[in-house]
């Protein structure tokens, strides 16, 4: 009962980080689950069944508080990106689950390894990003996100995180607004979870055992975080976000090497 409450308390602070900055759930919280002892089949398809509901919420209340506003009837910039990122996601996250879980089964330490290099790589290049938007060097063009959604939905489906991180840094280097650019990822990442979650139940049909214990607990703390984070999104100065989201991807890394490497 106590690891329960653990787990409900870490995964309701990781999903505030996630919905206010982009990134965090997935990415922070796989390497706690593994060191608690639970198995990659245990706890991916569990995150992305949490992420799926809570990315869903938030982008509703991202909406209702503008945040970002999306639009169908026509499709305004927002909606299009989000879409397109999305494809792309989709298309890598169930690429990369039948190839780690069910065709080819690559070691974790590798997998997870690679996840923290990049996120540290990718909030560095934020504030690159940054210094050179300014000069007017980076323009906002979806046609740069399609290669950081491939590669946040390959990162997605093999542990469960990398994915807000690559995605987050991604639009940000591209020249979006760094608000909507956490929101569009809640978006975007639910869409992407779906299929994934899809995926995962297409290969336990093939014989791959998926284990989902960890649902009721991280489900009732993203569950909660997705419903205050994007308050505090919307009354947060745009200042603040634009320094904090690399030095919080830098973060994430550097405690994830920790983590794998210390235990």
């Amino acid at each position: 009962m106590e690891l329960i409450l653990i787990i409900i308390l870490i995964a309701f602070i990781f999903e505030s980080m996630d919905s206010m900055a982009g990134m965090g759930f997935g990415t922070a919280l796989s390497p706690l689950l593994f060191l608690f002892g639970y198995s990659p089949l245990q706890v991916v398809p569990t995150i992305l069944i949490s992420e799926a509901v809570s990315g869903a919420i938030d982008t509703i209340f991202d909406h209702e508080f503008k945040n970002i506003r999306y639009s169908f009837r026509p499709l305004n910039d927002a909606t299009k990106i989000s879409l397109i990122m999305a494809f792309f996601g989709c298309i890598a996250i169930f690429s990369s689950i039948l190839l780690t879980y069910y065709a080819i089964k690559f070691p974790a330490i590798i997998i997870k390894t690679y996840v923290a290099i990049l996120v540290i790589f990718m909030g560095i290049s934020g504030f690159l990003g940054s210094k050179l938007r300014k000069l007017e060097y980076l323009k906002p063009h979806p046609k740069m996100l399609i290669g950081f959604s491939a590669l946040a939905g390959f990162n997605k489906g093999i542990g469960g995180g990398g994915y807000g991180p690559v995605i987050t840094m991604g639009q940000i280097i591209s020249g979006v607004y760094e608000k909507s650019a956490t929101a569009m990822v809640s978006f975007a990442e639910s869409i992407v979870s779906i299929l994934g979650i899809f995926t995962f139940f297409l290969i336990s049909f093939a014989g791959v055992g998926i284990d989902l214990v960890l649902l009721p607990s991280l489900f009732t703390g993203g569950f909660f975080a997705a419903l205050t984070a994007p308050y505090l999104v919307r009354v947060i100065p745009n200042k603040i976000w634009r320094y904090f989201i690399p030095i919080y991807a830098i973060g994430i890394g550097i405690f994830s090497i920790i983590v794998i490497f210390a235990f």
